[in-house]
């Protein structure tokens, strides 16, 4: 039971949503055990669970402390004799299989998913998807997205239901810095996963290839994406009409129409040099243009390749997306994710699903005790603790006189 009487679910119900039958059964299917002498799979999902809530700044150094803790060994039920070094926790996180914390990641959010529904609208459930590049310098991070100030940079994909993050990607090659290369990839990967779904993927400014949303509804991929302002288009038939609900809310609807999108195609001249012509794009869009009530400068061009929802229903689908914005600080502020553990692919990996797991656990106990993000953190910390000391009582009986450290 929690120690906040108000609360409606515990750090330990929670905790029991990764029985160890999971954990087992992944450390026989995948390769997680593979040479492995001391940190097997579920020590490190365990490790990496504790040491990413219990230490602001997470490091190698504070891994290897974190494990070698009695506090630790006792709330997980680990042999106290066992240590390790920093060493040993930076050559597994570069070998270790990421499958095997992809697959846990995986299993947590569709236990919550099917426990708390968020769906976005009555019949479509909206997926906000954007990325986050996080940055180190050149000689520590060999693969990365080179910047021009001697930095390399991640770039993390992630796609946010409302409450939970449901997929996520982790990019280190050069091409990748393009948003019209990293999200169309993350959102099909995703489509792969969910064969019958019906979501609608909210984009903002990253993603404006004309050839990536044609793609789309071939692949019967359902998106909202924020264009650039006066993107050149054909009008094919307006979708206005006199019983037209203008009031969107904070924004007043002044153009939703049917339309053809140009494409640059590339060229090359006789003299070898490429150059971009105009092509018309032959297949259809929907085209809302909207006014800010409070700006009357300011415009919102949104493109969608739906034509059955409401223009006011598309404005408010989109104006969700400031949710991914809220998770993405989340976990950047409260569980530093900016901050690599890692420096290697593999390891950076391992980092974000274990890090979305945390937050996934975080994110439910927040909203089904109805409180902020930062309350969140620090009552699951305490209560977690508090967990481990009333372990340590019963196994030492009472006196700590046999308390071992």
């Amino acid at each position: 039971m929690s120690v906040f009487k108000n609360h409606k679910i515990s750090v330990s119900q929670l905790l029991g949503v990764i029985p160890e039958a999971l954990l087992s059964k992944l450390s026989s299917t995948t390769k997680v055990d593979y040479y492995a002498k001391v940190l097997h799979g579920k020590k490190m999902f365990y490790l990496l669970l504790y040491g990413i809530l219990e230490n602001e700044k997470l490091s190698q150094r504070t891994l290897e402390d974190t494990f070698n803790d009695y506090l630790f060994k006792t709330l997980f039920d680990l042999d106290k004799s066992e240590t390790i070094r920093r060493s040993s926790i930076s050559k597994r996180l570069s070998k270790i299989d990421s499958d095997y914390f992809k697959q846990i990641y995986q299993c947590v959010y569709q236990r919550f998913n099917d426990a708390y529904p968020n769906k976005g609208l009555e019949e479509h459930h909206l997926v906000h998807v954007d990325s986050s590049m996080v940055s180190e310098a050149s000689g520590k991070l060999l693969k990365g997205i080179d910047h021009r100030n001697g930095k390399k940079s991640v770039k993390y994909s992630i796609a946010f239901d409302g409450l939970l993050p449901c997929h996520s990607e982790v990019f280190t090659k050069p091409k990748y810095a393009s948003e019209d290369i990293a999200l169309p990839e993350a959102i099909l990967n995703h489509v792969k996963q969910e064969t019958h779904h019906q979501n609608i993927y909210v984009i903002d400014r990253g993603l404006q290839s004309t050839r990536t949303m044609k793609s789309f509804s071939g692949d019967s991929v359902s998106f909202i994406v924020r264009a650039k302002e006066n993107r050149k288009h054909v009008e094919l038939q307006s979708l206005m009409n006199q019983n037209q609900d203008l009031d969107l809310g904070e924004l007043t609807l002044i153009k939703d129409s049917k339309v053809n999108l140009y494409t640059g195609k590339a060229i090359k001249n006789k003299k070898g040099n490429i150059h971009h012509r105009q092509e018309l794009v032959e297949t259809p869009f929907r085209l809302i243009v909207a006014k800010s009530k409070t700006d009357h400068t300011k415009e919102f061009w949104l493109i969608t390749n739906d034509f059955e929802l409401s223009a006011k229903e598309i404005a408010q689908a989109y104006r969700r997306r400031w949710d991914i914005e809220v998770f993405f600080r989340f976990i950047k502020q409260e569980l530093n994710v900016s901050h690599l553990v890692s420096l290697n692919k593999n390891g950076i990996e391992v980092m974000l699903y274990m890090t979305l797991i945390v937050a996934m656990l975080i994110l439910i106990y927040k909203k089904a005790n109805k409180i902020g993000y930062k309350t969140a953190k620090r009552r699951f910390k305490m209560e977690l603790r508090n967990l481990a000391i009333a372990m340590i009582v019963v196994v030492c009986e009472g006196n700590l006189d046999h308390f071992e450290t």
